[in-house]
């Protein structure tokens, strides 16, 4: 059969679908002659920067993947990490940031609908969901505009699919004015005998399509996240998809029906790319070849070309090789719940992906080759460089509590009720914390005492100052917020997100990054199961601050005992766990220096990650026994406002002794591996003899009790006045309407 070709392939074309000359090359040396247009796309797709990670791959590989508790790490639709009792928890995070800024409510919509599907391929039932949101600065034209929309995005999807969002990060930058951040976290359970993969087995089996039909919504959309914006961005709307929540629902409903069935040989989610990335996948790991006929894929538009049904990104799709004699007993389960299931194919034992299109060939490409003979490159980067550290009489002065009230009010500091309160957090009854602690916690239903931890955590300033320490400080923090409920941390995902790998200073970024993650991940048994590279983030020129985010997962064996943020009662000893001499000395890179003094000099704090494993060991094993009352680990402002959330989330003052160094480097150092603790009276001798034995530093530091946080020779500032500067900054932002616009 003659292959046909509809266009002509001209430079410009090429360059339009991202491919480099040389890499054209590449494919013409592949296949022994020109591409189809529809074969161009084929490529373009597979072997864009979002597909084939070519300029990631030899650093990702760096990454520790393996451990006790992992049955699947990367190369799936997401990680699988066994918890006990025969459960599993399934997870990924993963990017949705360009669709996000040229069409916040879809971009973020699509991006929550994408990783619920690649969880609930693998068969496991989503069961809490999380966001990193990043967005330029408020006082930017269009900063609010996309806040309202990616937020209402995210809680249309999410809460009418109904899974609850338990946590995230909300954080504004002017170095994201062009280009906001939209991650997307979600976790489901799963037997750890019944995981679903993708891998195609079987010569001459089906190949189905199932759920929503296909459209012209998002053709394209692999390539456009793979390149830099510029003033053509407007021009790229088509290309972001549109999404239905309740189709999801029905597809997550349909597709744990038909597992159960035994008609499931292999399944992919259709994500970036469609059709083309999860058959070529499915074939390419099963040594398979894959025949399509696109005649008789679903499609809800007329006229569509093989290359538009090839690249659509058309939402609420998945991909399956199927049992042939399971064939009426799975297309029933479709039926009843109103979606598609149609035959479009067949795996073959030749190693081609064939695509057939009103009675033409319109591709017949080496099916391995299109994602293992991607482009691979050894980018260039440049050394790493440190800033000197802070002259001793180069901390600027402020009045301690007007600082904390600053802080506390703050666009990076204040409360993200006003974005949290737009997600159904409660749905499927399993939510034990409420957004605004270290971590959300839920229940793993069908268990009295099981319940999962989940956190998401990045410093970004720490990162551009140093990308290794900053790397990781990432893993640090959200290891440390897990472990400050009580969980054991199990293993982690990231989505790494940064500017053009082609500059080598933004190059050096990624790959020191990656080394400071791979250090921390051994140092804390905390491996790296499953993620996502976003590259190319900038406008003209200008790129993100590095933001490698981590989202962690953490098992708590007994979720009567975990800890929470919230000071218990009046009259408790308040300790810091793991305090350097002085209580806090690192004031470089703190919120303090940036937002009260509008300085971003200086050096990352150091994180001495055999310090975090001791402290935070220690400080798990005293909430396990029940020696805590509250516990909230210092980050971002460091004890002042650790402190002041503690008091604000119960209500209760606290009085904190002066320190002996200099009260703003005490107050507000950003030093890591620490933790604000309460203790009884009763208790108190306990913990410090066990403190004692285990090394630990853990000075008493103050007293909770009365209606003012007091932070040492400093004025009180009253509890209510705290609470009111922190609800205060987004509602006014937003305008106080929680309906947003989009």
């Amino acid at each position: 059969m003659t292959i046909s070709n509809t266009r002509p392939i001209t430079p410009d074309l090429i360059a339009s679908h991202g491919l480099k000359p040389d890499e054209y090359e590449r494919i013409l040396n592949l296949i022994g002659r020109e591409p189809t247009f529809t074969e161009l796309g084929i490529f373009s797709a597979m072997w864009n920067e979002h597909c084939s990670y070519k300029s990631s791959k030899k650093w990702l590989r760096t990454l520790p993947t393996k451990g006790p508790r992992v049955i699947q790490g990367p190369g799936e639709n997401a990680g699988v990490v066994d918890i006990d009792d025969g459960d599993c928890v399934v997870f990924k995070m993963e990017s949705h940031n360009h669709p996000s800024y040229i069409e916040p409510y879809q971009g973020a919509a699509t991006g929550v609908g994408g990783i619920l599907r690649d969880v609930f391929t693998m068969g496991a039932r989503p069961i809490a969901a999380m966001n990193a949101l990043r967005f330029g600065s408020p006082d930017h034209p269009k900063t609010r505009h996309l806040v309202s929309g990616v937020v209402a995005g995210v809680g249309g999807y999410g809460n009418s699919f109904g899974v609850p969002t338990v946590g995230g990060e909300v954080e504004f930058d002017a170095r994201y004015n062009g280009n906001i951040l939209v991650n997307a976290f979600a976790a489901g359970l799963a037997k750890s005998d019944a995981i679903f993969y993708s891998k195609a087995e079987g010569v001459g089996l089906p190949v189905v399509y199932l759920g929503a039909k296909t459209g012209r919504d998002g053709v394209g959309g692999a390539t456009m996240a793979s390149a830099e914006f510029d003033e053509s961005i407007e021009e790229k709307r088509p290309t972001v998809q549109v999404g239905d929540p309740f189709t999801e629902k029905c597809l997550l409903e349909a597709c744990l029906e038909l597992m159960q069935t035994g008609a499931v040989i292999a399944i992919q989610d259709m994500g970036a790319a469609g059709l083309t990335c999860s058959a070529v996948e499915m074939g390419a790991k099963g040594d398979l070849g894959i025949e399509l006929d696109l005649d008789k894929v679903p499609v809800r538009e007329e006229r569509m070309t093989a290359y538009e049904m090839m690249l659509s990104e058309s939402q609420e799709r998945m991909l399956m090789v199927l049992r042939p004699e399971k064939e009426e007993e799975a297309k029933a389960i479709f039926v009843k719940w109103g979606l598609d299931f149609a035959i479009v194919g067949k795996t073959t034992d030749d190693l081609r992906f064939r695509i057939l299109h009103q009675g033409d060939e319109v591709a017949n490409l080496p099916i391995k080759e299109l994602g293992d003979e991607a482009p691979e490159y050894d980018r260039p980067w440049t050394p790493a460089k440190s800033p000197s550290p802070l002259a001793t009489n180069d901390i600027p002065q402020s009045d301690v509590a007007e600082a904390l009230l600053k802080l506390i009010g703050s666009a990076n500091n204040s409360s993200r009720r006003w974005v949290y309160e737009q997600y159904d957090t409660l749905i499927q009854g399993n939510s034990l914390q409420l957004p605004g602690g270290d971590a959300g916690v839920v229940r793993v239903e069908g268990h009295e005492t099981k319940a999962l931890a989940f956190s998401s955590d990045v410093t970004p300033r720490y990162v551009e100052a140093d990308p290794f320490e900053g790397g990781k400080q990432a893993v640090a923090e959200c290891w440390r917020n897990l472990t400050a409920t009580g969980a054991l941390p199990l293993a982690a995902t990231d989505n790494l997100n940064f500017g053009n790998p082609e500059r080598p200073e933004i190059m050096s970024q990624f790959v020191h990054a990656i080394k400071g993650i791979g250090e921390a991940c051994r140092a804390l048994d905390f491996p790296i199961v499953s993620g996502n590279v976003s590259l190319y983030n900038e406008t003209n020129g200008q790129a993100i601050l590095p933001t490698p985010t981590i989202g962690g997962v953490g098992l708590v064996k007994d979720w009567s005992k975990m800890a929470r943020i919230r000071f218990a009662a009046a009259e408790e000893t308040i300790l810091l766990a793991g305090a350097p001499e002085g209580l806090g000395s690192h004031i470089a890179q703190s919120v303090y220096m940036r937002d009260v003094h509008g300085r971003t000099d200086g050096p990352a704090p150091h994180v001495d990650l055999a310090h975090e494993r001791k402290v935070g060991d220690f400080v798990r094993d005293l909430i396990s026994d029940g020696l805590l009352t509250a516990v909230h680990d210092c980050s971002s402002g460091g004890l002042a406002l650790a402190v002041a959330e503690m008091a604000i989330a119960s209500g209760i003052g606290a009085t904190i002794a002066a320190p002996e160094n200099d009260p703003i480097a005490a107050f507000y150092g950003e030093d890591q591996g620490r933790y604000v603790v309460t203790v009884t009276a009763d208790k108190l001798d306990a913990v410090a003899a066990r403190a004692a034995v285990a090394g630990i530093d853990l000075p008493v530091i103050g007293k909770t009790g009365g209606e003012a946080v007091k932070l040492g020779d400093a004025k009180a500032v009253s509890v209510d006045e705290l609470r009111s500067a922190h609800e205060a900054w987004f509602p006014a932002y937003m305008g106080s309407d929680l309906a947003p616009d989009n």
